[in-house]
């Protein structure tokens, strides 16, 4: 086990970078998780844990397969400097971001795609839903939190190393959809059917837009069909990663055995 007692070591300066700069992470292709259930489903693929990192007092649960892995205490201090929680349970991993192959994106056949949503809670929970859900692979678009933002990774709860996350262009994932039959589907308003109207599909692709104001006009004007979720109460709208759940859960076909 390695220690580090000074704030000022270039690794804790890293550390500190992922935390609180995006272009860091981007860059970097790194990010760090925070709290022993984040860390404990980093280490379910432990090809993308580079490092665990302990604030002194802390000791890493026996049943945890660390062997392989480098080990770094830190001091008090240094812990707080790279916490993101309030009360931190003082352990962390410094992880790579999950990457997917061109091929494996080939056989992607239910996509949830995430157009201008940004506020990191929201997205984080839009993946976890997803993941969940059993789909393929999240598209973030233009616009949207970062995907490694902590608080994304923390509403996320793990799901980010269950289910891939791509940044890409959303026109052009449609494209790619319209090309290999997958329908797709946007939300609105209008030009719409309500959404438990439409019947389960095995491919298809969903996505979902600003929180204040929806899909982007050129966004929407390439779905096949715009789906809606009636307001029967006097809220004015629904949280965007709720109606995710709702909208998935009504696409994707479940045979539930008794």
């Amino acid at each position: 086990m390695r220690r580090i007692e000074s704030s000022q070591n270039s690794q804790v300066k890293h550390w500190k970078r992922l935390v609180t700069v995006r272009k860091e992470r981007d860059k970097s292709g790194e990010f760090l998780v925070e709290g022993f259930h984040l860390v404990e489903e980093a280490l379910k693929k432990p090809d993308l844990v580079l490092s665990i990192i302990i604030r002194e007092g802390i000791t890493i649960p026996k049943a945890w397969n660390v062997e392989d892995i480098e080990i770094i205490e830190v001091t008090m201090d240094i812990a707080v400097e790279i916490a993101e929680t309030e009360h931190s349970q003082g352990i962390y991993a410094h992880c790579s971001q999950p990457k997917s192959t061109t091929d494996q994106q080939q056989n992607w056949k239910k996509l949830l795609f995430i157009d201008a949503v940004q506020d990191p809670g929201n997205v984080g929970t839009m993946i976890r839903t997803a993941d969940a859900a059993g789909m393929d692979a999240v598209i973030l678009g233009k616009g949207s939190a970062d995907a490694f933002n902590p608080k994304t990774v923390r509403s996320g709860q793990g799901s980010h190393f269950h289910i891939p996350i791509v940044k890409g262009d959303l026109s052009q994932w449609i494209q790619s959809c319209k090309y290999k039959k997958i329908a797709v589907y946007g939300t609105s308003l209008e030009d719409s059917v309500t959404y438990n109207d439409v019947e389960p599909q095995q491919q298809f692709a969903l996505i979902m837009g600003n929180e204040g104001s929806g899909l982007s006009p050129e966004i929407l004007v390439q779905t096949d069909m715009n789906l809606k979720i009636p307001l029967l109460g006097q809220a004015e709208s629904l949280n965007v990663a709720v109606a995710t759940g709702i909208l998935l859960y009504t696409l994707i076909p479940i045979n539930i055995k008794s």
